[in-house]
């Protein structure tokens, strides 16, 4: 969350930060994981069809089954964030977050009514190709490079932060770590395709699933049973964020999870290339929609055992918190702290942990790749290249901008670990291209009456409107003028001794009041933002400027709006739904005929 630690001023006497350190079982552990990826990658590039087409190597083939393709879904999106930042926005700002459940639930039933259905059966490859069937080639390029400029910023963040954990745990060199892990990921999607990401997301996902486990298992147990983490909780205040304050500028009431993570959600399953693309390689639109029903309740779980696990963390140190007590430093830290807190003596546990943390982001990176690499292509590529290239060279070419995309992304690294604060200006540009993205194809699946100039300057309005918003308040918290208040925390239960003066939330003086309210408003609601004046600029330009000439594919449409027109050949009788598509068709009718006679 987009929330400033407060200030503390301490001098620890005997308190020091704690380290992981690696066995050999651990190294085990996490390098058969590697291994066991580098084979299914293999498997799919080198025997069978050796993913020698495009569509075999974007789509599968369309013939991936429903399960694999949830829990890839699900994997690909439970990365190190979630993980480590989840648990610690939990510690630290409240248990707001499990908001997320509702919206999830409202996920699913959004995209399996409107969205979905419209994007199956228009059977494309870049979920960006639909904006240019139903508008112009314009806002499908606009749509691409907001999409791409998104995982620019958003993957090298995914590998940093497991490859920081990593390199934590063993003492290898960051800058070296990183070229060797993203080297191997980049390699297995490379030569597999979209069937090597399935499946290694499915085992990456069974490891990182076996590692919350075992934390969530030893976590209650050292804290006392799960009534104690429960009864903590509530003292603690983490569980207060069933309040319905309409105040924007909170993050921690029920609104700002519960509308801003839907329309996140709504964006990333049905605009993002990288959840299109799995939706699309099953083989009926009935196996897509069980697929986002899994998903939901796959991303439920993982969410849910996160938030669990940052109350677990803040009942084990209600009484002495390892931030005040410089134990750690950084938010990132606080899971790992905890794992060997907890259950440092028992084998093979840091590897286990390490993996799933590094499982995530590997699931990650190399299914986000695998879409990049087909939206470069169709919606960039393919326009620059002869019509009379064969299947294989279409796949080398695909495979290559992997590669290029992949160094691209692991050379970031390097620069993001010196930004400040990256991670919420992702955050932030998430919303930025999110929001828009959702606006354009909402226009184009739920209104007739849009058109080109509207839905492209429509969704360059949402674009600028955010931004205007995301970067000065990234400049103002650099500094400090704007700060979020943090959930009580407490040093009296602390066994050593040390010299601190510890400001309490209660006693801060928050400087946020020297800026304008409207950069206070909380990062969940970017994308709301970016998706409202996207579709409300969108539709007052195509009602102040001509229509298009061509006239609206019905299929293009979503199902809760198609025109019901059914015709009874009974004496040639045309029954229509309702009066005014009955004078509707009966006038565009006339207009083609006589158009046919001049």
């Amino acid at each position: 969350m987009n929330q400033t630690p407060p200030e503390y001023t301490t001098m620890p006497t005997t308190a020091a930060p704690v380290t992981v350190t690696f066995s050999w079982y651990d190294y085990t552990l996490f390098s058969t994981m590697l291994a066991i990826s580098v084979m299914i990658g293999i498997y799919f590039g080198c025997f069978g069809s050796k993913q020698s087409t495009a569509s075999e190597y974007l789509m599968g083939g369309k013939k991936m089954h429903i399960f694999p393709i949830a829990m890839s879904l699900v994997a690909s999106h439970i990365s190190g964030i979630t993980l480590l930042g989840v648990p610690a926005d939990v510690y630290k700002y409240g248990g707001a977050y499990w908001l997320c459940i509702p919206a999830l639930i409202i996920v699913g039933i959004v995209s399996n009514l409107v969205y979905l259905p419209v994007l199956f059966e228009a059977q494309i490859t870049s979920v960006y190709e639909y904006l240019e069937k139903r508008f112009d080639q314009r806002a499908r390029t606009f749509s691409s490079l907001l999409f791409a400029l998104s995982q620019v910023l958003f993957l090298p963040i995914v590998i940093y932060i497991p490859a920081l954990a990593f390199a934590a745990a063993t003492g290898f060199n960051l800058h070296l770590i990183t070229p060797i892990i993203c080297g191997i990921c980049i390699f297995y999607t490379t030569i597999g395709g979209l069937k090597a990401v399935v499946w290694t997301d499915t085992l990456q996902f069974t490891v990182t699933l076996g590692a919350v486990t075992v934390v969530l298992a030893l976590g209650v147990r050292a804290t006392g049973g799960f009534a104690n983490v429960w009864s903590k909780s509530l003292e603690g205040k983490r569980l207060d964020f069933i309040d319905f304050d309409p105040d924007v500028t909170r993050s921690d009431n029920f609104w700002a999870p519960v509308i801003g993570l839907s329309i996140v959600w709504i964006s990333m399953t049905n605009t993002s290339q990288s959840c299109v693309q799995k939706l699309l390689s099953v083989a009926t639109l009935r196996d897509a929609k069980l697929v986002i029903i899994y998903y939901v309740m796959g991303m439920s779980l993982v969410k849910t055992a996160s938030v669990i696990t940052g109350l677990i963390i803040y009942a084990r140190y209600s009484d002495c918190d390892p931030f005040a007590s410089h134990r750690i430093t950084r938010k990132d830290q606080l899971l790992p702290y905890y794992v060997l807190d907890v259950a440092g003596s028992v084998p093979g546990l840091s590897g286990l942990f390490i993996a799933g943390v590094f499982s995530a982001g590997l699931s990650t990176l190399s299914a986000h790749l695998n879409c990049m690499s087909g939206t470069i292509y169709e919606d960039f590529v393919s326009k620059r290249v002869p019509r009379t290239i064969t299947e294989q060279s279409k796949s080398k070419i695909l495979k290559l901008i992997v590669v290029v995309c992949g160094v691209v992304c692991t050379a970031l690294v390097f620069v993001f670990e010196h930004l400040g604060g990256i991670l919420q200006l992702s955050i932030s540009f998430a919303g930025a291209t999110g929001g828009p993205l959702l606006g354009m194809f909402t226009l184009g699946t739920l209104s007739r009456r849009a058109n080109c100039k509207g839905v492209f300057y429509g969704g360059v309005i949402g674009l600028i409107i955010v931004l205007s918003l995301a970067l000065p308040v990234k400049y103002l918290q650099s500094y400090g003028i704007i700060r979020d208040l943090e959930k009580p925390t407490s040093i009296e239960g602390c066994s050593f001794n040390f010299t601190t003066v510890h400001q309490r939330y209660e006693t801060q003086t928050p400087r946020s009041d020297e800026s304008l309210v409207i950069f206070k408003i909380s990062f969940y609601y970017y994308s709301l933002i970016g998706f409202f004046f996207t579709t409300v600029s969108g539709l007052i330009i195509s009602y102040c400027t001509e229509r298009d000439e061509k006239s609206v594919d019905e299929a293009l449409l979503s199902p809760i709006i198609r025109q019901r027109v059914s015709n009874h050949k009974n004496g040639g009788v045309t029954e229509y739904d309702t009066v005014e598509n009955a004078l509707r068709l009966t006038i565009h009718n006339s207009e083609d005929k006589n158009d046919s006679k001049a």
